[in-house]
């Protein structure tokens, strides 16, 4: 494998694991749970393991003080508390900045980075030792040094032991290391029974070299724990000693338990080996060298790697019957096996570009078929028209992500905002596997960053204003996601004070907004707040009280072709709910002329066509028997050109309000490749984008939030559904 690749591969894993970590982090300080606790070691573990085989040095000795916290952790022996978690959550973003240190430059490690890792380092060792700053320093220090260990010929008869066979390497003082420490830190995982120092590596006294090590240990240890406990108090020596550990006899038929109880998808034996405990990572990678050697130095076929594994004495010939046995198993009834790729985002955003450029040509022949009245040319092109449309939406898919990994992110906002703030806040989180285009997820993140944060500063009260209405101590802010007529609908909502009606409008007509004695609805009043520098509080903080930030969610939001509404209710809460296409880039839509213009609605707002008759001095109509607002495109757009004897009304669905367009022609559903519009038409109303029909002239995108608006039915206007009530 490249390495350089390889060294990329493990900067977006350890991001990944890191995240992980943090989630898991926030999850435990709401609900402690021991695999919650496993599952943020296991992070912790293989960042500093993957980032040792890279020698990235700065990570591995900050992720190992970590993850010895967290090991005490998992035994019991630090308890976990707010502080703790917090701590960890600072550690953790300290290694990955760390990590983008060493991406930036592996072979030039950040001096003044490693030096801000200082304060959370003696921090951790506090919690190692609360009496001393060294890392496990308890478990390093004895009193009488001979006295904890007894010589090896005194349990040559206990077969229930690990024997432990270590020969440190020739450079290990020199490297800082002291080979007695390790055996004291064996001391903490069990009983040293038995130790015989063997100095058979030792030269003459004329030869030696007193910074040279020649000692070797044979070791009769009794312990509960697992091998690679055991080898993990080598850790740091692994590459400067040969280490074996033979487990006792008693655990044979444990691992060969462990091994048929394994998942189906583990295959490999030295997966298998090193799964079920016989086997560490690292002697079975040394193994696999060993293999490799002896294939490239004989002729012969490369020994089997249970064959090897057996010679070196690093597992009982039974354990390996038993994995190949299962090996085979698996093999037999595996069907097929599952598998993913990682796609650069840079490559798929090509892949839709050509796919839009292909459903432009494949309409333009379309078009010359039509016209050329020839059938078979109009069949096949049918037949690629659909076939392309099965492109298009494979290739959409691929950009979908879920929206759980956005909201995942602001666990962590709540945690640390509601404590600097002093409120107890909870997250409650629900349509995370809501579906929508990557664009779309990227652009999103600093609109709903800014209202989850809004809500936690204006939303939710005091903890003495909560006790006084009745409320519970934990206030709850809520994200939901769910999809509704081909938009994707997020709720950020809170069960705090709700928002104050008579302030918002006294400020308003003081800056001059909206005309003294003007009646106003409440959607329209608490859409005020999305004025620039519009602001109601009392005092600026860290996080709000500027007026700079709901103008600039709704301006973004709007950008993306979305809407955004408010609804609240006094002393219940506030939910502001944003509405967003689910792609920025193709969809279907519904063609309609207006003179020689052609104009394209999003088929999923299409609700129905009716044929309209004209009433002079009007914009509603009867439909059914209710009220149906309309606006005149044709009006609207000032398009020139006589009016169609016969037209039509687009009845169009946005938001749970309906109105209509009226229009002269229908043409039909057609797949609509979405140009933005340039910034000289940015202030254009109404018109979201473009798209080039199959001729080559250029059709306008209607944006339906905005002429919903013009025909006077506001999304959410009187409606206070979706208001969270109190816990």
């Amino acid at each position: 494998m490249n390495l350089d690749q390889a060294l990329q591969t493990f900067f977006v894993e350890s991001r990944e694991l890191l995240d992980d970590m943090e989630s898991a982090l926030l999850t435990l300080s709401q609900q402690s749970d021991a695999e919650t606790v496993n599952a943020i070691f296991r992070a912790a573990h293989t960042i500093k393991g993957s980032a040792g085989l890279f020698g990235l040095d700065p990570v591995v000795a900050f992720t190992h003080v970590v993850e010895s916290v967290l090991d005490e952790v998992r035994e019991g022996r630090v308890p976990v508390d707010d502080e703790l978690i917090a701590l960890l959550l600072s550690c953790g973003d300290h290694i990955r900045a760390l990590v983008d240190a060493a991406e930036a430059d592996p072979h030039k490690p950040d001096t003044a980075l490693e030096q801000r890792g200082e304060p959370f380092l003696a921090q951790l060792r506090q919690r190692l030792d609360p009496g001393s700053a060294g890392v496990a320093s308890h478990a390093l220090v004895t009193t009488d040094e001979d006295a904890a260990f007894e010589r090896i010929a005194g349990a040559t008869g206990d077969s229930d032991l690990w024997h432990i066979s270590v020969r440190f390497g020739r450079d290990v003082l020199r490297n800082g290391m002291d080979p007695l420490s390790f055996i004291r830190y064996l001391g903490t995982l069990g009983t040293v029974t038995g130790i015989v120092t063997l100095p058979d590596a030792m030269p003459a006294g004329a030869e030696m070299d007193p910074e040279s090590c020649y000692l070797g240990f044979e070791i009769a240890f009794k312990s509960q724990a697992d091998k690679a406990a055991i080898e993990n108090v080598f850790e740091f020596v692994l590459d400067d000693c040969v280490l074996r550990i033979v487990p006792p006899n008693s655990r044979i038929g444990d691992y060969i338990a462990i091994i048929n109880s394994l998942p189906e998808e583990s295959s490999r034996l030295g997966e298998m080996l090193v799964r079920c405990g016989t086997v560490t990572a690292h002697e079975l990678q040394s193994a696999l060298q060993l293999q490799a050697g002896a294939q490239g130095n004989s002729a012969r076929a490369a020994p089997l790697l249970g064959m090897v594994l057996v010679e070196q004495a690093s597992v009982a010939a039974p354990v390996v019957a038993a994995a190949l046995e299962k090996q085979k198993r698996v093999k037999d009834g595996k069907a097929q096996e599952n598998q993913s790729v990682r796609v650069d985002a840079d490559k798929l955003d090509r892949l839709i570009n050509l796919v839009g450029e292909l459903i432009i040509a494949s309409a333009g022949a379309n078009l010359i078929a039509r016209k050329a009245r020839n059938v078979e040319l109009q069949e096949a092109n049918s037949v690629l028209s659909a076939l392309v449309e099965e492109v298009r939406d494979s290739a959409l898919q691929l950009r979908m992500v879920k929206i759980g990994a956005t909201f995942g992110r602001f666990q962590r906002v709540v945690h640390d905002v509601s404590r600097e703030l002093g409120k107890d806040i909870t997250l409650v989180v629900s349509g995370e596997d809501t579906e929508l285009d990557k664009t779309v997820v990227e652009k999103i993140g600093d609109p709903l960053m800014h209202l989850v944060r809004n809500a936690i500063d204006h939303g939710i009260d005091s903890p003495d204003v909560r006790a006084q209405r009745g409320k519970p101590a934990m206030g709850t802010v809520r994200l939901n996601a769910y999809h509704d007529s081909g938009s994707i609908v997020i709720e950020v909502g809170d069960d705090g004070g709700g928002l104050n009606r008579e302030k918002i409008l006294d400020k308003a007509i003081e800056r001059g907004l909206v005309e003294h004695g003007k009646v106003l609805s409440d959607s329209e009043i608490y859409g005020l707040i999305f004025e620039p520098g519009f602001s109601t509080a009392d005092k600026v903080t860290n996080l709000s009280g500027r007026g700079v930030g709901m103008d600039v969610v709704k301006r973004n939001i709007v950008a993306l072709r979305g809407s955004v509404a408010i609804a609240s209710a006094p002393e219940q809460g506030t939910t502001v709910t944003v509405r967003l296409p689910l792609t920025l880039a193709i969809i279907n839509g519904f063609q309609i002329g207006v003179g020689k213009a052609v104009f394209v609605v999003p088929l999923d707002m299409v609700d129905e066509c009716v044929e309209f008759t004209d009433d002079e001095g009007h914009d509603y109509t009867d439909l059914r028997g209710t009220v149906l607002p309309f606006i005149r495109l044709r009006t609207l757009f000032d398009v020139s050109g006589p009016v169609s004897a016969r037209q039509n009304i687009v009845v169009v669905k946005h938001a749970g309000q309906r109105f209509g367009l009226v229009v002269d022609t229908l043409l039909g559903e057609a797949q609509t490749v979405i140009r933005p519009l340039s910034r000289m038409f940015s202030q254009v109303q109404g018109i979201s984008g473009s798209s080039i029909l199959g001729n080559g002239e250029v059709a306008l995108i209607l944006d339906v939030p905005v002429l919903m608006q013009r025909a006077g039915t506001p999304p959410h206007a009187g409606r206070t559904t979706g208001v969270i009530q109190s816990a």
